[in-house]
């Protein structure tokens, strides 16, 4: 059975990460990703590091699977070329700043008069709208100016960045998401619609408990480190040889957890309800590693797990890539070479569908204009697989 995407060609302009993030996802449910380069260039990530072969594994885990042409949009051959693959396309992705479009002879207001069942999404550092629209960003900037780095870290020590560029990756989730639905909705009225996707936006989305805090209280969530703010215990916690978490997440969990460690705190009333728990949650953390310290984390782990307790170990990266859950769930795929051999790897596809394949490898990374020809054939009648 075809991919629920097969058939749906995407003209992807972006570049970095949110808008390829958003390509990426879309191509792994099926669609074809045509990426439009800058001659020459190229994607910024074609440079960053690390390498291997001389390409890059940063820019082959985001852009496997797509097909790449290079095209000058200032160039009045390369716009025919441009103009040809838009009236084929379902969807144009661009994370270019607000007004650059529009310079161009390609913004929303335009195309959507001559392709009106384009769909158009557009990700960008503060959206299409409001006093700071033309301002630059990363993914550094939104996580300070949306509040994610004022509650990221430790207390009393500098704020830092979440490790994951999650400014660009959430935003490319959303972009994902706005894209899906426009394609549902163009099914029932053959209208393509514009998706103005903002980072700064998705960041302030994301922080549920951070804004019900605020508003309810008043006053700003400060960092807890591992600790959540809302739930206890659901942080950290010693053992004889380094640090695992445990998430008791409700009453019951509370209680499971206290009998498993001998502790009579359950009808304690500084620890019965979760409000209580998280008052004094530094005598909590306090009085259960007591207990844990005595054992190895992994005798631990395994027993609040027997326990039905929810726990883990704080795994690295190498760690995590061996981890039977995550393959046994096809979450570490191969990106291939041209020939077929294994080139890189990369994350596999979180959205699991019944009768769909879930495929262990990707097709490669393209070089830079490496599709050029191919693309010209299909503008022309032929295929492009």
């Amino acid at each position: 059975m075809p991919n629920p995407l097969a058939g749906t060609t995407i003209l992807d302009l972006t570049h970095v990460l949110a808008g390829p993030f958003c390509s990426m996802t879309l191509s792994d449910l099926g669609a074809r990703v045509i990426k439009v380069e800058r001659p020459r260039i190229g994607d910024d990530t074609r440079a960053f590091p690390p390498f291997k072969e001389g390409k890059s594994a940063y820019f082959a885990a985001i852009n496997h699977g797509k097909k790449s042409i290079a095209l000058d949009l200032k160039s009045d051959a390369d716009r025919v070329v441009f103009e040809r693959i838009l009236a084929r396309a379902d969807i144009i992705l661009e994370n270019y700043r607000p007004g650059v479009m529009e310079r161009l002879g390609y913004g929303w207001d335009t195309l959507h008069a001559t392709y009106p069942k384009l769909i158009y999404g557009a990700v960008s550092g503060f959206g299409h709208t409001g006093p700071d629209a033309k301002r630059p960003a990363y993914d550094m900037v939104v996580q300070a100016r949306s509040g994610v780095m004022s509650i990221t870290g430790e207390a009393g020590r500098d704020p830092v960045r979440v490790g994951a560029s999650i400014g660009d990756i959430v935003a490319g989730m959303y972009l994902t998401q706005g894209v899906l639905a426009a394609l549902l909705d163009r099914d029932r009225t053959g209208r393509g619609r514009k998706i103005d996707i903002s980072m700064l936006d998705g960041q302030l989305a994301i922080l549920e408990h951070a804004v019900a805090i605020t508003t309810t209280t008043g006053k700003s969530p400060v960092p807890s480190g591992a600790r959540h703010p809302s739930i206890a215990p659901f942080e950290t916690f010693h053992a004889s040889d380094g640090l695992f978490v445990i998430a008791a997440g409700n009453n019951v969990l509370f209680e499971k957890l206290c009998v498993l460690l001998n502790l009579p705190l359950a009808d304690d009333p500084r620890f019965a309800t979760n409000p209580e728990r998280c008052k004094n949650v530094r005598l909590l953390k306090r009085l259960i590693e007591a207990v844990t310290i005595d054992g190895t984390k992994a005798a631990w782990i395994a027993r609040l797990t027997a326990a039905g307790i929810p726990t883990g170990p704080i795994q690295n990266m190498e760690q995590v890539l061996k981890d039977p859950q995550i393959l046994a769930r096809n979450m570490v795929v191969d990106v291939l070479d041209k020939h077929g051999r294994t080139a890189f790897k990369a994350a596999g596809n979180p959205i699991k569908m019944s009768d769909f394949e879930d495929r262990t490898s990707r097709a490669p990374a393209p070089d830079l204009d490496g599709n050029r020809g191919e693309i010209l054939r299909w503008l022309d009648g032929g295929d492009l697989t």
